[in-house]
C-alpha cells in the first residue's frame, strides 16, 4: 500500500512523493526531498505531523512498524542500503547494503522483508538478522510483495510468475513454501493482506477483476468487477481493520470500496458477492439495471454461456469516491475515525483526502477535508517529455548504487 518516486515502481510516480499507511491504517508516512515525515491521525479528521527527520538525504522508500519508533528507510543516494531507526531517539539502529536496488520494505511484529528485483530477504525483527533469502525468484521489477500484519499468520505473497497471475506464499515464521494461487489470467499489479493473514486480495495487470482468496486452503472467497468498459492500472489494495471493506485505486480518478458480506461467497458457480451496486458512475453501470439483472442471472444462471453468468453476478462496488485530481498515483485506507467510517485517499501529489463512508448504504463518498502533506518536488525541465517513460524505467531516476556489501 505504497507509493512515490523511489526505486519502487510498485508505487512509483514521476516528481512525486512516497506516501504509506501504517500497517493499521492509523498514521501514515511521506518521503521527501529533506528526509521524511510521519503523520498521526486526529480526532476530527485532521492529520498532525508528529516527526520530520530533516536528514538532507531524499528518501524513496519510509515505512514504520504500526505505532512505534521502528523506522525503516531507503534513500535515493544510497538505494541498496536498508537504515532502521528509532525515531524518538533519533538514531540509528542498525543498516544492511544488498547487491541490489531495494524496490519494497515490509514490517509486521515479527519480520523485515526486503525486496529485490529476484530475490526476497526475510530478517528477524527483533534483532534484524536475516534468517532467509527467497533467491531467483521471477523477474519482479516492480518491487511486488505484501507480508501479513498479523504475527500468527505471518505469510509473504510475491509473484510467481512475470507470465501469468500466479501468486506464490510462504511462511515467513517457519521458513517454507506455504502453497502457490493461480490467481489471475494475465501477471499480477497488486497484493493486499486481510489484517488477519487468513485473506489474500489480488489484482491483474488487466484491472477488471480482484479476487480475494483464503490462505492456505487457496480457496477463492470473493471475485469483485471493478468496471466493465475498460482495463486499468490497479495501484493499491486495502483491506479494513475489520475485513468488511476493501479499497480499490487505480490510474483512473474513481477509488472503489467493495463490502465483502458474508455468506456472499463465491459459491459452487463460481460467482460471488461483494455488496452493493456499483458507484463510481463512468467506471461501470450504477445500480439500476445491474443490480435487476445480477439479480435475474442468479435465477436463471444454468441458461446462459458461463463467461457472460460469470461476469454478470461477480460482485459490484458497495461505494466509491472521486478525486479532485489525477494524474498521481493513489494508495487508500479504509478506516475508522471517532467511530465513524472513513475512505483515507493519499496521493504521490502529497495530498490526503478524507471521505464519509456510509456503512448502511454505500454510493458516493463525500469529501470531508482535503490536507496538504508536502509540496511535490517540481521535476526536472527535460523530465516533463519523459514523464511517462520514467514511471516503467526506475534506473532513469535512480543513481546506481556504489554499495558494494550484500547479502
Amino acid at each position: 500500500m505504497s507509493l512515490g518516486g523511489g526505486p519502487n515502481t510498485e508505487g512509483s510516480n514521476a516528481g512525486g512523493i512516497f506516501v504509506q499507511f501504517n500497517q493499521d491504517c492509523t498514521s501514515l508516512v511521506a518521503g521527501s526531498t529533506s528526509g521524511y515525515h510521519l503523520f498521526a491521525l486526529t480526532p476530527d479528521d485532521g492529520v498532525e505531523e508528529i516527526y520530520a527527520s530533516r536528514s538532507g538525504q531524499e528518501t524513496c522508500l519510509v515505512d514504520r512498524l504500526f505505532s512505534s519508533s521502528l523506522v525503516a528507510v531507503v534513500t535515493v543516494s544510497a538505494p541498496r542500503k536498508l537504515i532502521v531507526c528509532h525515531y524518538k531517539k533519533g538514531t540509528e539502529i542498525c543498516n544492511y547494503s544488498y547487491s541490489n536496488t531495494i524496490l519494497a520494505v515490509k514490517l509486521n511484529r515479527s519480520r523485515l522483508i526486503v525486496c529485490l528485483e529476484e530475490s526476497l530477504h526475510i530478517h528477524n525483527i527483533r534483532d534484524m538478522k536475516v534468517l532467509h533469502t527467497i533467491r531467483d525468484t521471477p523477474p519482479n521489477p516492480r518491487g511486488l510483495c505484501a507480508l501479513s500484519p498479523c504475527v500468527d499468520h505471518c505469510y509473504v505473497a510475491y509473484p510467481g510468475s512475470s507470465a501469468v497471475g500466479e501468486v506464490q506464499i510462504f511462511d515467513a515464521v517457519h521458513l517454507n513454501a506455504k502453497c502457490a494461487i493461480s490467481a489471475h489470467e494475465s501477471p499480477v499489479a497488486a497484493l493486499a493482506w486481510s489484517m488477519c493473514g487468513r485473506r489474500l486480495a489480488t489484482a491483474s495487470e488487466r484491472g477488471t477483476v480482484i479476487r480475494v482468496f483464503s490462505v492456505p486452503e487457496r480457496v477463492k472467497l470473493y471475485e469483485l468487477r471493478r468496471g466493465v468498459k475498460r482495463c486499468v492500472s490497479i495501484a493499491c489494495l486495502s483491506f479494513s481493520a475489520c475485513g468488511t471493506y476493501l479499497a480499490a485505486t487505480s490510474n483512473t480518478e474513481t477509488v472503489h470500496v467493495f463490502k465483502l458480506q458474508e455468506g456472499a461467497e463465491v459459491g459452487a458457480s463460481g460467482s460471488a458477492g461483494g455488496g452493493g451496486a456499483e458507484a463510481g458512475g463512468g467506471e461501470g453501470e450504477a445500480g439500476g439495471w445491474m443490480g435487476w439483472l445480477s439479480a435475474a442471472v442468479s435465477a436463471g444462471a444454468g441458461y446462459l454461456p458461463a463467461h457472460v453468468a460469470d461476469v454478470l453476478a461477480q460482485g459490484r462496488a458497495f461505494a466509491a469516491a472521486r478525486l479532485p485530481r489525477t494524474g498521481h498515483r493513489a494508495v487508500a485506507a479504509v478506516t475508522n475515525v471517532s467511530r465513524a467510517p472513513r475512505l483515507l485517499v493519499a496521493t504521490a501529489a502529497g495530498v490526503l483526502y478524507v471521505y464519509a463512508l456510509d456503512a448502511g448504504e454505500g454510493g458516493e463518498c463525500a469529501l470531508l477535508r482535503t490536507h496538504r502533506l508536502l509540496a511535490a518536488p517540481e521535476p526536472p525541465a527535460h523530465a516533463h517529455a519523459h514523464a511517462q517513460l520514467a514511471a516503467h524505467d526506475a534506473d532513469d531516476r535512480h543513481p546506481a548504487s556504489v554499495e558494494r556489501d550484500s547479502f
